[in-house]
C-alpha cells in the first residue's frame, strides 16, 4: 500500500514538471500573464504565416501487474487411538446359611354358651281418619293482543377488486462435496474364565421333638337365681271428647311387678393339655463347591477411514408479480313493518273442598324371651423349630483389560494460491507541437 502510494506521488510531480516544459515551449505566448497589452491589439494581417515546431516529452505511467503467488497454512487433523487400560473389578456373590430358631404358635378355640332373657318389645299400630279442609286454587288464562314494530333489515353485496402483489419464489439447488469421515468396525473376541457355584446335596437324619396334644373335659356350672321385673299395663276406657265431639281412647295405667327366674345348667369343654415325644425324619443340605468354565466376550472397536458424498442446498428467491381478486362486502338498510303477537295472563281464584287421612298410633307392649349365644376363646401356645436361610455376601476381585480413546490433533501445511498486483513504471514518448506567429507590427512579442 506505501509503494503505490509513493508511486501516485511521483506520477503526479511528473505531469506537473511536464506542463511547465509545454508553457516553456512556446517562449511564454501560451500564457496571456506574460504578454502585453499592445500585444493583444489588433495589427497587421492576421492571414499571415506562422513557423510552428514538434518536439517529444518523456511521461511515465504506473501499470499494475496480477501475479500469482503460493502460501502455506497450517492444518490440525484429529487422531483417535485406542489405549489399552488394566483395572480391577469386585465381584460380589451371595451365598446363604442355614439357621434353625423356635417359635411359639398360639392356638386358639372359639366357644359358645346360650344365656336366655326376657324383653318387653313394643308394637306400634298406626290407624287413619278422615277430614275435609278448603283451599283456595289459582286459576290462570292466557290472552293475546296484537301489536305492529318496524325492523330494519340489511342487505348485503358481494363485489370484487383486482390486487396486484409480489410473492419471492425460493429456487433450490441441490450440490454434493466429498467429505472423509472415520468409523469404528466392532471386533469381538471370546475369552473363558473359570467360575465357581455351589450345589445343595440332601442328607435325611432321625431326630426326637415334642409333641404337644391333650383332651377336651366336660365341666358343668350351676348359674344363680336371677331377680327380673317386668312392665305390665292396666286396661284403659273410653271416654267422650267436647271439643273433637268423638270418643277417645284413655290408656290405662303402667306398674312395675318383680319375680325371680330359676338359675340354669351349663356345660362345657375343657382342653387338657399334655406333651408327648415323637420321632420325625429331617431331612437338612450340604454345599458343595464346583467349578465350570464360563465363557465371556471382549469388544473392541477398530477405526477405518471411509468417504461419502455430502448433499448441500443453495438457494435464491426470485420475484414475481401475481394478480388476485378481493371480495369486498357493501351493506344497505331495507326497512320493514311486522306484526307480533304479544301474550298476557289474567289470574282469578276459586275455592275446593279436598279429603285427607290424619295419623295416629296405637302403643301395645308383648313379652318375648330370646336365647343369646356368647362366645369366648381359649388360647394355648405350641413349641416349633423352624430353619430359614441367612444370606451373606462374598467379595472377590476380577481383573479386566479396557480400551480408553485417546484424541490428539497432528498440524500439517497446506499450500494455497493468493492473486497480488505488483505496481511498475512504464515511459512512453509524446509529441508536442510548438507555433509562434510571425510579427507584423513594430511592437513585437518579444517588446
Amino acid at each position: 500500500m506505501r509503494l503505490a502510494m509513493k508511486l501516485a506521488v511521483l506520477t503526479g510531480l511528473l505531469v506537473a514538471g511536464a506542463g511547465q516544459s509545454a508553457l516553456a515551449g512556446y517562449c511564454g505566448a501560451a500564457s496571456y500573464s506574460c504578454c502585453p497589452t499592445s500585444a493583444c491589439s489588433p495589427c497587421g494581417d492576421y492571414g499571415a504565416a506562422s513557423s510552428c515546431s514538434t518536439s517529444y516529452k518523456t511521461v511515465q505511467d504506473v501499470v499494475y501487474d496480477k501475479c500469482q503467488v503460493t502460501k502455506y497454512r497450517t492444518v490440525y487433523d484429529t487422531v483417535c487411538e485406542q489405549q489399552p487400560i488394566t483395572c480391577t473389578r469386585n465381584v460380589y456373590e451371595t451365598k446363604f446359611r442355614d439357621e434353625c430358631y423356635t417359635v411359639q404358635k398360639p392356638v386358639y378355640q372359639v366357644s359358645h354358651r346360650i344365656v336366655p332373657h326376657t324383653v318387653c318389645k313394643p308394637v306400634q299400630k298406626t290407624c287413619y281418619r278422615n277430614e275435609q279442609y278448603t283451599v283456595r286454587v289459582p286459576h290462570t288464562q292466557t290472552c293475546y293482543r296484537n301489536e305492529c314494530y318496524t325492523v330494519s333489515k340489511p342487505c348485503y353485496k358481494t363485489c370484487y377488486k383486482t390486487v396486484c402483489y409480489e410473492v419471492c419464489k425460493p429456487v433450490y439447488k441441490t450440490c454434493y462435496r466429498e467429505e472423509c469421515y472415520t468409523t469404528y468396525k466392532p471386533c469381538t473376541e471370546t475369552k473363558y474364565r473359570e467360575v465357581c457355584y455351589t450345589v445343595c446335596k440332601p442328607v435325611v437324619e432321625c431326630k426326637t421333638i415334642d409333641v404337644c396334644g391333650g383332651s377336651y373335659k366336660t365341666v358343668v356350672e350351676q348359674s344363680p337365681d336371677n331377680s327380673c321385673s317386668k312392665c305390665v299395663q292396666t286396661p284403659g276406657s273410653w271416654n267422650y271428647d267436647c271439643n273433637s265431639c268423638r270418643q277417645v281412647y284413655q290408656p290405662g295405667c303402667n306398674r312395675t311387678e318383680r319375680f325371680f327366674q330359676p338359675g340354669s345348667t351349663t356345660c362345657r369343654q375343657v382342653w387338657v393339655p399334655r406333651t408327648e415325644k415323637k420321632t420325625v425324619m429331617c431331612t437338612r443340605m450340604e454345599r458343595q463347591t464346583k467349578r465350570c468354565r464360563v465363557p465371556y466376550s471382549v469388544c473392541r472397536m477398530v477405526p477405518v477411514q471411509k468417504t461419502r458424498r455430502v448433499p448441500y442446498t443453495t438457494c435464491c428467491m426470485q420475484k414475481e408479480t401475481r394478480q388476485k381478486k378481493v371480495p369486498y362486502t357493501v351493506c344497505s338498510t331495507k326497512t320493514e313493518t311486522r306484526t307480533r303477537r304479544i301474550p298476557y295472563t289474567v289470574c282469578s281464584w276459586r275455592c275446593e273442598t279436598r279429603n285427607r287421612q290424619v295419623p295416629y298410633t296405637v302403643t301395645s307392649f308383648e313379652k318375648q324371651t330370646v336365647c343369646t349365644k356368647v362366645p369366648y376363646t381359649t388360647c394355648s401356645y405350641i413349641s416349633e423349630t423352624k430353619t430359614r436361610k441367612v444370606p451373606y455376601t462374598v467379595c472377590r476381585q476380577v481383573c479386566e483389560t479396557r480400551y480408553v480413546n485417546n484424541t490428539r490433533r497432528v498440524p500439517k501445511q497446506v499450500p494455497y494460491t493468493e492473486t497480488v498486483c505488483v505496481p511498475r513504471v512504464v515511459c512512453r514518448q509524446v509529441p508536442v507541437k510548438t507555433c509562434c506567429p510571425q510579427p507584423s507590427c513594430t511592437t513585437g512579442c518579444g517588446k
